[in-house]
């Protein structure tokens, strides 16, 4: 039995096309980071990306920048370096989200990204409590007669009352943090006002609510209320800054991947959009006062460091290289 000796092609730049963005919450209270480990997972189909990555589609204008300062150490008559150190650590990263999706505005928001709660005669639609058996990630069971309120393609929001507590408040990632309850007004609603967990309703059943994507907090526990949502608002201004993991995905024609992984990126900008005019068919040619534009998402984020286990070094990002399998390595 012979076998066919593989011939490795020379080592090539990636050719890349576009660039794929994925998101996690980092648990603020404690500053734990989404970890992603490329020895097991960088095979991964990039429609379906591993626990707990969030897929928020391709992005434009990707742009990473290492700030960091690196200075001489100076001895000698006369002085000269002999040696190097970083004086300060500093990254930033830039880029378009093209699709409007809730985490897609969180994230460009700069502070709290809050849902706007529905109103019925001028009040908000009270809140209606999750069933304590019966729900999945994507299913909110509600108690016999609970779900006259709700109607497919409704949006909801599905968390805790505030009690009053302080810190860092809302499921599945951080939406504010509270200083003390009377900022905001000892509002029961508030943790839902501001809270990422939210879906869209797909069907109404006699149990509860179908949903389209699972919630980012996983299955609702005991104590959530779910509350219809009619549409986001972020603002310009607060004292609250969004931090996420971040996973950057360029997916080469040779088979190569190049990741960029950020363990912690806080939003460093308030929400703005890149106005992007679509090309026209001729019969609209020269009337420009009915012309489309497509709204980009503008986001800027700087990196926070983390300690590494491996060595105890502080670092910002870390770049991982998976070769074609067919290429040489110099």
């Amino acid at each position: 039995m012979s076998t066919q000796a593989l011939v490795p092609m020379p080592a090539m730049a990636p050719i890349v096309r576009r660039v794929r963005a994925y998101f996690a919450p980092v648990v603020r209270a404690s500053n734990t980071p989404a970890s992603f480990d490329a020895a097991v997972a960088a095979g991964f189909n990039l429609d379906a990306p591993p626990q707990p990555w969030l897929d928020l589609g391709w992005v434009e204008g990707f742009t990473r920048s290492s700030q960091s300062v690196f200075a001489g150490v100076h001895s000698g008559a006369p002085a000269a370096a002999r040696s190097q150190v970083r004086q300060t650590l500093e990254a930033t990263v830039a880029l378009r989200f093209k699709n409007w999706g809730k985490l897609q505005l969180a994230l460009c928001a700069g502070s709290e990204h809050l849902n706007v709660l529905a109103k019925n005669a001028g009040a908000i639609v009270a809140p209606v409590p999750v069933a304590a058996v019966g729900s999945s990630a994507s299913f909110v069971a509600l108690g016999t007669g609970q779900t006259a309120g709700f109607a497919a393609g409704q949006i909801v929001v599905v968390d805790v009352d505030y009690a009053g507590q302080s810190g860092y408040v809302g499921s599945g990632s951080a939406g504010a943090y509270v200083q003390q309850a009377s900022l905001v007004a000892n509002d029961a609603n508030y943790v839902r006002r501001i809270s990422l967990n939210v879906g869209r309703v797909t069907a109404v059943t006699a149990n509860g609510l179908q949903l389209a994507q699972p919630l980012l907090a996983g299955i609702p526990v005991t104590g959530m209320q779910v509350q219809p949502v009619c549409g986001f608002v972020d603002r310009e201004g607060g004292n609250f800054f969004q931090e996420w993991s971040a996973l950057f995905v360029m997916a080469g024609e040779q088979g190569e991947r190049v990741f960029f992984y950020y363990p912690r990126l806080q939003t460093m900008t308030g929400a703005s959009e890149a106005v992007e005019a679509m090309n026209t068919s001729a019969g609209n040619a020269g009337n420009a006062g009915n012309s489309l534009s497509s709204l980009a998402l503008q986001g800027k984020f700087r990196a926070i460091p983390v300690t590494d286990a491996t060595d105890g070094q502080q670092v910002l990002c870390y770049r991982t290289f998976m070769p074609a399998a067919t290429t040489l390595l110099s």
